[in-house]
């Protein structure tokens, strides 16, 4: 039986992937490759504000209702619905 298939394994390996994908995300949307400031206590700041303010926008998601389509439509789909 391969490691990767056992409970524990696959427990820490999702905690993981939710820690990576924070990480992804908060890269993607807010820049924080370089620090805008000098020194760590100024940095460290930079990065909680980061934090927070990728924690308010998932809550704010969580709290919105949910909307029918997230996906715009394809080209092709709106031509079949146009010619249907």
């Amino acid at each position: 039986m391969d490691s990767r298939q056992t409970k524990d394994w696959q427990q820490r390996y999702a905690i993981r992937v939710g820690i990576e994908a924070t990480i992804s995300q908060n890269v993607r949307t807010r820049g924080p490759r370089r620090s805008r400031y000098r020194g760590l206590a100024r940095t460290h700041v930079q990065y909680a504000l980061t934090a927070l303010a990728c924690n308010l926008t998932r809550v704010a998601d969580w709290i919105a209702p949910p909307t029918a389509n997230r996906r715009r439509s394809t080209r092709f789909h709106s031509l079949r619905t146009a010619t249907a």
